[in-house]
This record gives structure tokens, sequence and C-alpha cells, in this order.
């Protein structure tokens, strides 16, 4: 299992960004990846990032689909991948209806439908072809020239079944957040797995988001989490997503204690088919070093 950090592109200056991401790869970690946020565009940070950190993956999980069309974002995603030669990768998922038609005036219809028609247009626009599409949420028209730029991987953010399957048949991973081991091992990876060997696809990455601390008072960092981002429990997506897990709120879902406690759970992801494991980290200073050495410790090739 590979194991990487995950930040958000926003609420720090982009120096600091990159230097998360140089933090990372000294610690021993593969990859950095970025979240959306009304801030930095994560596609150009993680660029940025990638540029000054040689030899570490960075990537998007995720930037939200429904703001921008698809012959945009493929020009944005072969930028990327040009500028940190060949190590960037594309995440892109919904969103949901609180952040789209609330924040952006957008509606949110249909959005496994939606995201499908999205792939459908993207990974054309990737590789370089014309398109020609109209489909039912959304319409294309043209070429993005990149010369000398690859198509980069892209994976989608999914937890429930309709989207799962988009994601195994026209993706080439799922990234889940809020979600526990169990999940991944008994809904996340055979749903998706299952609609791509259905589809004669390669098997998918399957990238599990997870936010930890080493602390001495985890119930004091699930309080807190609780607090800053127990909103997000009521999403539509997200609330489905913990009701399968028997969960409450995203707070539950939080690795903290000790080291041997924290060692213990993320490994659980690996015995659980996660092919990578994207760390949020709680907590500053030596703790947060001592976190992340922990999980490269862990990491295996």
């Amino acid at each position: 299992m590979r194991i990487g950090l995950f930040s958000l592109a926003g609420g720090v200056p982009l120096d600091e960004l990159a230097q998360q991401a140089r933090a990372a790869a000294d610690a021993g970690l593969s990859s950095f990846f970025l979240g959306q946020l009304n801030g930095w565009d994560a596609v150009m940070a993680a660029a940025v990032a990638g540029r000054e950190t040689p030899g570490i993956e960075v990537g998007t999980a995720v930037v939200p689909t429904y703001p921008r069309h698809p012959l945009a974002l493929a020009g944005q995603a072969l930028t990327a991948q040009a500028i940190t030669g060949g190590r960037f990768t594309l995440g892109i998922g919904p969103s949901h209806r609180q952040v789209i038609e609330e924040a952006h005036g957008i509606p949110y219809a249909r959005p496994a439908r939606h995201v499908r028609e999205y792939l459908t247009v993207l990974r054309p626009l990737l590789a370089g072809e014309e398109v020609a599409y109209q489909g039912e949420t959304l319409a294309a028209h043209g070429t993005v020239e990149a010369p000398g730029a690859t198509p980069p991987p892209v994976i989608i953010s999914a937890l429930g079944p309709a989207m799962l399957k988009v994601a195994g048949e026209l993706a080439d991973g799922v990234v889940t957040t809020w979600t526990g081991a169990d999940a991944i091992a008994d809904h996340i990876g055979p749903s998706v797995t299952k609609a791509a060997d259905a589809a004669g696809r390669p098997a998918p990455r399957v990238l599990a988001g997870v936010v930890a601390a080493l602390t001495g008072d985890p119930d004091g960092v699930r309080r807190e989490l609780a607090e800053q981002l127990g909103f997000a429990s009521s999403f539509p997506g997200y609330r489905a997503h913990l009701d399968r897990q028997g969960l409450s709120g995203v707070h539950e879902t939080v690795v903290a204690g000790g080291e041997r406690e924290v060692a213990d759970a993320l490994r659980r992801f690996a015995d659980a088919g996660a092919t990578d494991l994207l760390i949020s980290p709680r907590g500053e200073g030596a703790a947060r070093a001592d976190l992340l050495a922990l999980a490269a410790n862990l990491a295996t090739p």
C-alpha cells in the first residue's frame, strides 16, 4: 500500500503547499494530493508542488466537475502533467448539492449520469482526440492540443453504488473520504473491482482518505473535528455512506491515538484492499512529523 499526504488547496500561501509536498517526500511518502476549496486552484497548486518536489506523485482529490467544462479541465490537467514530467493524477468528483447549487448557482442534476458523461468526454480529450458529444447533462465539441503531454491517470470520488460502477468502468481508480477500513473491504473495493472486471479493464486503484493524529487525547481530536466539519455528516452522499458504516458522524472515521494504535489502524486499510492511503494529519510540529514518519514506515511499494 502506497501512502501519501492529503491537504486542501486553500488557507495557506502557495509556497507552504509546496513545502508540504517536500515534507511528504522527505518523510518517504509517495504522493501529495490536494482537495479543492475556494482558494488556490488545486490542479495548478499540485503542478507547482510537483515541479518543486521531484520524484513524488502529485494530484487532486478532488476538483468538482460541474463548474469546470471538460475542455477546460483537460487543458489544465495536461498542463500539470507536462509541468510535473508525467507525475500528475487528476481526481474529479461531482461534489455536493450544497456546494454546486448554493455556491456556484449550477443545477446539481443527476450526478452519477453527469460524471459518466464527463468522463466519456474527458478521457478522449486527455488523449488528444477530437470530441463531438451531446449528452443529457453536458455537450462538448473540440480538442485540446498539448504537444508532448501524456494523458494523466483519472480517479473519481465515489462512495455509493452508482458512482462506484462509473469508477470501475471509466476511471483508473476511486478515492474515498470518511471511510473506514471495513467499508473498503466490504463495499468500496469489491464494487469498483467488479465493475472494472465486467468492463474488461485493469484493477482500479483504491485510494482511501483518512484523517489521522498521534495524540494522547483521541476523543479530543474527534470532538474538535466534529465541531469544525461535523456539518458534512448531513450531506446526503456522506450521510448514506456513514449509515452504511453504522456511524453517526464524520468524526467517527478519525484514526487517533498512540503509535501502536494508529499503526494498527492504518495497516487495516492495506488488509482491506486499499492500494493507497491519503493521510490528512491533525496536529502540528513534532506530532505531525512523527505521524508522517510512522506512515512512511508502513508503506509498501
